[in-house]
Order: C-alpha cells, then sequence, then structure tokens
C-alpha cells in the first residue's frame, strides 16, 4: 500500500502542476493556478499520515517505510526549485515572459550553482532522517527499526556522494572555451578569432 501511495504521491505531484501552470498560464486564471501549486505539500502530509497509520496498526518497518522518508525528503528538498523552473519554462512558453537564464556552464559561478542543488540534498537528507528517526521512536523496538536506521544511512551516502561531485565543480572549475571569451566587444555578435599560434 505504501509503495503503491508513492506512486500515486509522484503521480498526483506532476498532475497538480501541470494543472497548475495551465491555470496560470492558458487559462489566466493566475490565483487559482497558484492555490493549485500551492497544494502540492498536501500530497507529502497524506504520504506521511499514512506511514504513521500503518506502523501504528503493527506492520513491519521494511524498505517502504523508508522510501516513504527519502520521498518526503527529495520533495522538501528539491521541489520547490523543480516547480520554479518549470514555472519560469511555463511563463516564457505561454505566458510571454523572457525566456529563463540557464545554469551558468563554467568557473565559481556553475560551482555555486552545484552547490545550492547540493543544500537541496542536504535539506532532503535532513529531513529523512528526522522522519526516520521518529519512526525509529514511534515503533520503539531497536530489533524492529534496522531497515530504518539503514535508510538514514542510505540517505546520507547520496548527500556525501552528491557533495563529493558539487564539491569537485569548485576544486576544478571548468573553464569557458577561448572562443566564449573572446567576444567582439563592440556588438557582442561574433567570437574574434585570436590566432593562437
Amino acid at each position: 500500500m505504501i509503495v503503491t501511495l508513492i506512486v500515486v504521491c509522484e503521480v498526483g505531484f506532476w498532475v497538480l502542476l501541470a494543472l497548475g501552470l495551465a491555470l496560470r498560464y492558458l487559462a489566466k486564471m493566475r490565483r487559482l493556478g497558484a492555490a493549485v501549486l500551492l497544494m502540492e505539500p498536501l500530497l507529502e502530509v497524506v504520504l506521511l499520515v499514512v506511514t504513521a497509520i500503518d506502523l501504528r496498526n503493527g506492520a513491519e518497518p521494511s524498505w517502504k517505510h523508508g522510501l516513504a522518508a527519502l520521498y518526503i525528503g527529495f520533495t522538501v528538498g528539491h521541489g520547490h526549485r523543480t516547480i520554479k523552473w518549470l514555472d519560469g519554462h511555463a511563463a516564457h512558453r505561454f505566458g510571454g515572459a523572457p525566456r529563463p537564464v540557464g545554469p551558468p556552464k563554467y568557473g565559481m559561478a556553475r560551482a555555486r550553482h552545484e552547490g545550492g542543488i547540493w543544500l537541496g540534498t542536504l535539506i532532503a537528507g535532513t529531513v529523512a532522517t528526522v522522519l526516520l528517526q521518529l519512526a525509529v521512536w514511534y515503533v520503539g523496538d531497536a530489533s524492529r527499526a534496522v531497515s530504518l536506521r539503514d535508510w538514514m544511512y542510505a540517505s546520507w551516502r547520496a548527500v556525501g556522494i552528491h557533495g563529493l561531485i558539487a564539491l569537485s565543480y569548485a576544486l576544478w572549475p571548468r573553464k569557458a572555451p577561448a572562443q566564449d571569451t573572446d567576444t567582439d566587444r563592440a556588438g557582442g555578435r561574433e567570437p574574434v578569432r585570436v590566432d593562437r599560434s
């Protein structure tokens, strides 16, 4: 049941997102669209309540409960950024707004961007850990809560791996190709060809 609900919540996330954006930009009902988008967190609340009820009714703590905690954590850590990114593209495509600026590609600007995404993963890991620890206390039997603790370790492994990847952008920043940096200052129309021989 928990796995089915996770799937339902994931599908519901995208359905509400599509509906909210359609109301905002296609139907020109901005307030109603915003209200639909604000309903997104209710999906996680439903999942949290159902998971707690499942444990209270004597269900053996398993990977399903750990996955539910990680899903909620991921949505808290990265959901807002995902919605904002898609909203910017919908505003451009359907609302006449300028094209959203993409992430920086090079140097420390890219490193800061990757660090910001990693902070979302850190929040996700923290939220998942708090929920899993609450579940451990709720179960009250350390021998039955082993799988929940395993999910805590898994979430922090993911945070650590993502952190190393983000750090690599700061330690070894990508450099822009020469033709991207040698632009025509007068009009910025064409790259200036520089003879480096």
